[in-house]
């Protein structure tokens, strides 16, 4: 991921020297294991903890010459470690460690998110809490329908990442295994108790089932998850861009002192973070293809999975956390204009009460059928010629003969729409 869409922490996870660390604590993790299983001497895992070095100019060096990156460490930490360093590896074939090192890699990163998606459902409760009872035009197809409140537009929304959080911390616990079982998964090599004191140092499960590697089911739905967080971001991204036109203006994104908004148009405000965010999330869904075609691989193993998830997970990752970032601090500072919303309320004469009249108008004894005609037949001229609603209603011959004049102001009421918002609240974020 270049560096306009990448944060330092998350950077730092997929950076070789800590891959290297990783790979070196498995390694000396399993030696250890080893010793006191009377395979190797115990001086041996003494000797690997204590003069271990790497350096990853020269592991670069010997990988140019051994096409083979496990082999290029293995071979520059001997350099280190001296003659004990044959006592290394031992009975493991190199997805042990690729694969082990990736599922800490995942758990980290994961941590990372799970910490990111905190913050942006802390300051969307926030938010929602602030406008809980601010009036909104509720739209369906874009158009116009019945009214809600933002506080139920962010609370939605909420409800959303929270079911997101959820699923990401079950994907890191699918994700986050330990494989340590040899050339084919048989132990033919190594012994079980290994890979289990391996697992447990690392703060992995062990894998019930390897072949020569990981199952990839695994990680085909953990970057699924990551896909549906994204789109979750785009949704509210979608929503912020779209309150932001000209024509709706009910919310907008903070525009700082000295921004700028277009090279040509001093006057722009554009929702380059909403937008920026929108592309984003296209990118890690992106993902998701590759990764569900790498659960498919030959025999007990290739390598065809290897070369995509170089790419995508630290890609994904990366992305979403800054994306996720990013969306809490717009979200923070997100500009609301009730009067906006308000006004956008009174746009079409009332039209927001047309179910309202329809269902008095049945209850009072017209059919749904010409109700729903006569509900119709009014509205129109309020779409096509500005007319206002509720003074047709009254004059409608066939409405007057079920409703009185007061019982067609009493529909025209807001509070009517809002009255279940506390009961919503409710169920979203609890007592």
């Amino acid at each position: 991921m270049i560096p306009r869409y990448s944060r330092p922490q998350m950077v730092k996870i997929w950076e070789p020297e800590n891959r290297f660390r990783i790979w070196f604590e498995i390694e000396a993790h399993a030696c250890d294991a080893q010793a006191e299983l009377g395979v190797i001497p115990k001086e041996a895992a003494a000797a690997v903890w204590e003069r271990a070095k790497w350096d990853v100019a020269r592991i670069d060096e010997i990988e140019r010459e051994t096409k083979h990156d496990v082999i290029a460490f293995l071979t520059n930490l001997a350099e280190h470690v001296g003659p004990e360093a044959r006592f290394v590896h031992q009975g493991m074939t190199s997805s042990d460690v690729l694969d082990t090192c990736l599922a800490v890699q995942l758990k980290e990163a994961t941590d990372l998110l799970l910490a990111d998606m905190d913050a942006l459902l802390a300051a969307l409760k926030r938010r929602a809490l602030e406008h809980k009872y601010t009036a909104t035009i509720g739209r369906s197809h874009g158009i116009h329908a019945e009214p809600v409140t933002f506080g139920l537009k962010l609370a939605g929304h909420y409800a959303a990442f929270k079911r997101g959080r959820d699923r990401l911390a079950a994907a890191r616990d699918e994700v986050a295994t330990c494989a340590i079982s040899g050339a084919v998964g048989t132990f033919a090599n190594i012994d079980p108790r290994v890979e289990e004191h391996v697992a447990a140092k690392l703060g992995l499960s062990v894998e019930p089932m390897s072949t020569q590697v990981i199952p990839r089911d695994r990680h085909a739905m953990y970057f699924a998850v990551l896909a549906v967080i994204a789109a979750s971001i785009d949704n509210l991204a979608t929503e912020v861009r779209h309150l932001q036109r000209s024509e709706v203006r009910e919310a907008e994104e903070y525009f700082s002192p000295g921004q700028k908004g277009s090279s040509a148009m001093p006057h722009k405000r554009n929702p380059v973070l909403s937008e920026n965010l929108s592309g984003l999330s296209r990118l890690i869904r992106s993902h998701v293809v590759p990764a569900l075609e790498n659960v498919t691989l030959w025999h007990e193993r290739d390598i065809s999975h290897s070369s995509v998830e170089r790419v995508i997970a630290p890609d994904a990752t990366i992305a979403l956390d800054f994306a996720l970032s990013r969306l809490t601090g717009m979200i923070d500072k997100l500009v609301v204009y009730p009067e906006g919303m308000q006004r956008n309320l009174d746009m079409l004469g009332g039209l927001h009460n047309s179910q309202r009249i329809l269902l008095a108008l049945t209850q009072a004894g017209m059919s749904r059928e010409d109700a729903y005609r006569a509900v119709q037949r009014n509205a129109m001229p309020v779409w096509l010629e500005g007319k206002d609603f509720r003074t047709l209603l009254k004059a409608d011959a066939d409405v007057g003969q079920h409703m009185t004049a007061e019982q067609i102001d009493g529909v025209f009421d807001l509070e009517y729409h809002t009255k279940h918002v506390d009961t919503v609240f409710k169920r979203v974020f609890g007592e």
